[in-house]
């Protein structure tokens, strides 16, 4: 699944927004989710080129819920860091915080619209060999109207 909505939420707290956020799509999510007992534990994956200060406000001192916003060390280090952190995790889902503004075009100038292919690809396999295929990603940043369907698009396809 794949919640296209705006404005983003990764930067909201619980008593505290700024950054376009206001609610924290992410983490309001995850904690109906654990309210209502459908899962116990859950990794965010946070893809977007700024940290969500938000959701570790929220949830940094929650042992069940893993937090990662890769370091921006080039593309084929943040996609490799990806790549080592799925590879170490358990959970009962995974949530990915979407941020195409890591792209190319776009204000990270770092990633290419097949990469977010591949994330996608990535987030489906872990799900599929870890959480019993449980997974979402909701929309972040991403600011270049002119490249972000595009991305979005390659996401959904690789997540699908």
């Amino acid at each position: 699944a794949f919640a296209l909505i705006r404005p983003p939420g990764h930067h909201a707290s619980p008593d505290h927004c700024w950054g376009f956020c206001f609610f924290n799509n992410v983490a309001i999510s995850i904690a109906k989710l654990r309210q209502e007992g459908i899962i116990d534990t859950a990794v965010i994956l946070d893809i977007d080129l700024h940290f969500g200060d938000g959701t570790e406000n929220i949830f940094g001192n929650v042992p069940e819920i893993t937090y990662f916003h890769p370091e921006d060390s080039g593309r084929q280090g943040f996609m490799d860091s990806i790549s080592r952190f799925l590879g170490n995790q358990s959970a009962d889902m995974i949530a990915v915080s979407a941020g195409f503004d890591r792209h190319e075009e776009d204000w990270g100038g770092q990633l290419k619209t097949e990469d977010y292919l591949t994330i996608g690809q990535m987030v489906k396999e872990f799900s599929e060999r870890v959480c019993l295929g449980r997974r979402y990603g909701v929309l972040e940043g991403g600011y270049n109207h002119a490249v972000l369907g595009r991305n979005v698009k390659a996401f959904v396809e690789g997540l699908s």
